[in-house]
């Protein structure tokens, strides 16, 4: 069997070339979407998906999480998925029927009509779940990235052909149904990763019980979190300021989606491998961060540098009302895959309840950031307050994250932030040269040349020696070694 090394590196493989496939497909979907579709579709699907988001957290009850962490009680693959499906469908099935009566009961119109929809295929999707953590948990990825790549077309060409023959909600929520087909049908259907059979075992069960009620606080934290912003900014703003908001979140988010999930969907599993060990633990841990510091900050600098111009010429006049908040909101993408980095770690050395805390002065900044720039700033003052929230949580969790892992904060960002302020700088200074500004075309290929060359030039003279050392070690781990033999990675 391959070492923990060469299944993470490999799956890490799949999963990045998966992901540029889907990044590019999803990222001219939104563009398509965004041009045919009004402002206040994205507005209604967006804070339906909200409240399924925040409310599907009861459904989840971090059942996943106890899966994945390695106990007694789960060690036995087929034993444990059979209770993470038996308990999986007893809480979908109560969440299913209350979204669906409280849908009826309160909701109407456009509204209604995407929460019922949502509360379906998210049922669906969900008890879908335990093949896929059974893949994630062997770290073993080429199904699901093959998954994401199958979903990303055939979500694509449903809703942009709806969108076309002048279809408007239901051609977003087309996209939604088209996942649970694929997903079924990928997991369960063809050539089935595992076939679903109910079991009750006390012993099992108590532990998912208990473990999952100390991830929920953290998860159901997180949910309301990442949701809260997009549900005041419906109830308070209305649809079409959501309809910008969500569309700048949208956008800002692609960087992470390229690298930064592949990286840690993969490394979930392999921290509960190495929780027994700090030292490789510890590199793990750091190698992860780094390459996600790295990738995150060139990649939000540029799109922070070109947004004006990127929104003029790729998705048209309509839609600068996002440019600020999509600037914004590029902080929060960039600095987002270290809070589930440290998530991970949590979860995989059993401590879950650790982030609890965190998210909680994380919740206190984001409500107070609301009721205090909101009202004033609209969409700009909700993306403030996210960043914000954002920021504080993710030094509360690094700061926490040192009981299990030995890094230094210096070298996880200075040489990136370093190369961050000279990219901007130099290209800020760039364009005020005679001849640059005239054209947006013109304007985004000057501040890409300066910025890229000068963020390269930067990482390239701090760290070219570790650099050329990570890219050797991974290549000798694909070919020979094993975790322990030669997982000096850094």
């Amino acid at each position: 069997m391959k070492s923990l090394a060469q299944r993470s590196i490999t799956s890490i493989s799949w999963n990045a070339l998966a992901s540029v496939i889907t990044v590019a497909v999803l990222f001219v979907r939104s563009v398509l979407l965004a041009r045919l579709l009004p402002v206040d579709v994205f507005g209604v699907y967006a804070g339906a998906s909200a409240v399924i988001g925040v409310t599907v957290i009861a459904a989840h009850f971090g059942l996943g999480s106890a899966f994945l962490h390695r106990a007694p009680e789960s060690q036995d693959e087929e034993r444990a998925a059979r209770g993470h499906f038996t308990l999986k469908l007893l809480f979908t099935s109560a969440w299913f029927i209350f979204m669906i009566f409280g849908t009826l009961l309160f909701a109407e119109g456009a509204t209604r009509t995407a929460l019922l929809v949502l509360t379906a295929t998210t049922a669906g999707i969900q008890l879908a779940e335990t093949p896929r953590l059974i893949l994630v948990r062997r770290v073993v990825h080429r199904r699901l990235a093959a998954l994401q790549v199958l979903t990303a077309v055939a979500t694509t060409a449903v809703a942009v052909s709806l969108a076309w023959r002048g279809l408007t909600l239901w051609a977003l929520l087309a996209t939604n149904l088209v996942t649970l087909f694929v997903v079924i049908l990928a997991l369960y259907v063809w050539r089935p990763v595992w076939k679903p059979r109910v079991a009750w075992s006390p012993q099992v069960v108590r532990y998912y019980l208990e473990f999952g009620s100390r991830v929920f606080a953290a998860t159901g934290l997180q949910g309301l979190l990442d949701r809260l912003g997009d549900l005041w900014t419906r109830f308070y703003l209305g649809a079409t300021p959501l309809g910008f908001y969500s569309r700048a979140y949208t956008f800002a988010s692609y960087p992470r989606r390229f690298l930064a999930d592949p990286v840690a969907v993969v490394m979930g599993g392999a921290y509960a491998e190495l929780k027994e060990d700090r030292r490789l633990l510890s590199k793990t841990f750091f190698w992860t961060n780094a390459f996600l510091v790295r990738i995150g900050f060139f990649v939000a600098g540029l799109f922070a540098l070109v947004a004006p111009e990127f929104i003029r010429i790729v998705l048209g006049e309509k839609w600068l009302p996002m440019l600020m908040p999509f600037r914004l909101m590029l902080i929060f993408t960039m600095l987002d895959p270290i809070r589930g980095a440290v998530g991970n770690l949590f979860a995989a050395v059993g401590r879950p309840g650790l982030v609890v805390r965190a998210r909680l002065v994380q919740l206190g900044v984001l409500v107070l950031g609301l009721a205090l720039l909101g009202p004033e700033l609209g969409i700009t003052g909700v993306a403030i307050a996210v960043t914000s929230m954002c920021t504080v949580g993710m030094v509360l969790l690094l700061w926490q994250a040192r009981s299990f892992v030995t890094y230094s904060p210096v070298r996880l960002f200075g040489v990136p932030t370093l190369a961050l302020v000279t990219g901007m700088l130099l290209a800020g200074g760039a364009i005020t040269l005679p001849g640059v500004i005239g054209t947006d075309w013109r304007t985004t290929v000057v501040k890409t040349i300066v910025f890229m060359g000068s963020y390269a030039a930067v990482l390239i003279g701090f760290e070219r020696r570790q650099t050329l050392r990570l890219v050797s070690e991974a290549k000798r781990l694909l070919s020979e070694g094993s975790v322990r033999r030669g997982a000096s990675w850094l």
